[in-house]
């Protein structure tokens, strides 16, 4: 089974930056599209920005500009660097990663996230 654990998150005040990270553990894995999504309170959870196995990128309107979403296939990783954070960017950050169990075409595939972190922007 493939997990996803994510860091970086914490306080930090409007303008300010934060890098998230999202490690798989496993081997043997066969990563597609990684992503970032999140959920703030109330609300419903909303994809951030995606990134495929080719390294293309797609981001949610509001964060262009501002989030960068990169991998690390060597590392199983992918990163959410976030600058000129605002308040309404207040959330819990999940992290998505989907594949195949194996470099078979025919492996099983697999879908997982991450348990969330927490990222607060406020002065």
């Amino acid at each position: 089974q493939v997990q996803l654990v994510e860091s970086g998150g914490g306080l930090v005040q409007p303008g300010g930056s934060l890098r998230l990270s999202c490690t798989a553990s496993g081997r043997g894995f066969r990563f597609n599209d990684m992503g970032w999504y999140r959920q703030a309170p109330g609300k419903e959870r909303e994809l951030v920005a995606t990134i495929t196995s080719s390294f293309s990128t797609s981001y949610q309107d509001s964060v262009k500009g501002r989030f960068t979403i990169s991998r690390d296939n060597a590392r199983s990783t992918v990163y959410l660097q976030m600058n000129n954070l605002k308040p309404e960017d207040t959330g819990v950050y999940y992290c998505r990663a989907t594949g195949r169990y194996g470099a078979a075409v025919e492996s099983p595939k697999f879908d997982s996230w991450g348990q969330g972190t927490q990222v607060t922007v406020s002065s």
